[in-house]
């Protein structure tokens, strides 16, 4: 991806300060982690001394070049030359930590958490709203997304960030975002895709979630699509397929 300014793309000008993100993550020092859209490798000569193999995805030639320079004494990064919504993930339990353009955060998560070997966790720097609406609560507006992943992953806001973190500041407010994989998930991942399609159906056709039978599974019938937990959706979900 471009590092271009008009893709949403925001540089952290701290090496310090992705020293202290990585602290409030779960990365240990014997972890394989991606860096997608790697940039210069602020974050990659970083996660570099503090966990045993970085994988640093970039394929912007000028990014590419510093990039190269910059990780060229280290030598537990591995560098590959790729879009990173086409980047194959490596052969062993992964995790990411990544600073990606704000216009492709949805892609990203949509990728790296459907995929059939996702990561155990991501760690995003992410528009705020945009983290915030991932997180199933009944106490504010939950987005499509949020709903689709919740019976796997688990979404939470680890640290908020300051605009004056970022070359250029960007015009919203930013977050560090986590997924964690759900130990006990609450839906089989064979029934993902369906899932899935159902989850986009409901929140395209207000028709559509209006008729299915809320009430019968403890669902008020005046709650929102973006109002419901990950619990009522997965129940929801299995009584249009009487799954038990």
């Amino acid at each position: 991806m471009p590092r271009l300014h008009t893709h949403s793309q925001h540089f952290l000008r701290s090496p310090r300060l992705v020293a202290e993100l990585i602290g409030h993550s779960n990365l240990r020092k014997n972890d394989t982690v991606v860096d997608l859209g790697a940039g210069s490798g602020v974050i990659t000569s970083t996660l570099a001394r503090r966990v045993k193999h970085v994988v640093a995805v970039e394929n912007e030639p000028q990014a590419l070049a510093k990039l190269m320079t910059n990780i060229d004494n280290l030598d537990n990064v591995e560098v590959i030359n790729d879009d990173i919504l086409n980047f194959m993930p490596p052969q062993v339990p992964y995790k990411i930590f990544s600073n990606i353009p704000f216009s492709i955060s949805s892609p990203i998560i949509r990728r790296f958490t459907s995929i059939d070997d996702p990561p155990k966790s991501i760690y995003l720097i992410a528009q705020k709203q945009f983290a915030k609406k991932l997180i199933m609560s009944k106490g504010h507006f939950t987005s499509q997304l949020g709903a689709q992943i919740s019976p796997w992953w688990l979404a939470r806001i680890r640290k908020p960030l300051r605009k004056t973190d970022f070359t250029p500041p960007p015009a919203v407010d930013t977050v560090l975002l986590e997924l964690k994989q759900v130990p006990e998930p609450l839906l089989s991942p064979k029934l993902a895709n369906e899932y899935r399609q159902f989850i986009e159906k409901c929140f395209s056709s207000q028709t559509y979630f209006g008729k299915l039978a809320k009430d019968a599974v403890g669902i008020s019938p005046e709650r929102k699509p973006s109002e419901l937990t990950a619990s009522q959706w997965v129940e929801l979900f299995k009584s249009t397929k009487n799954i038990q």
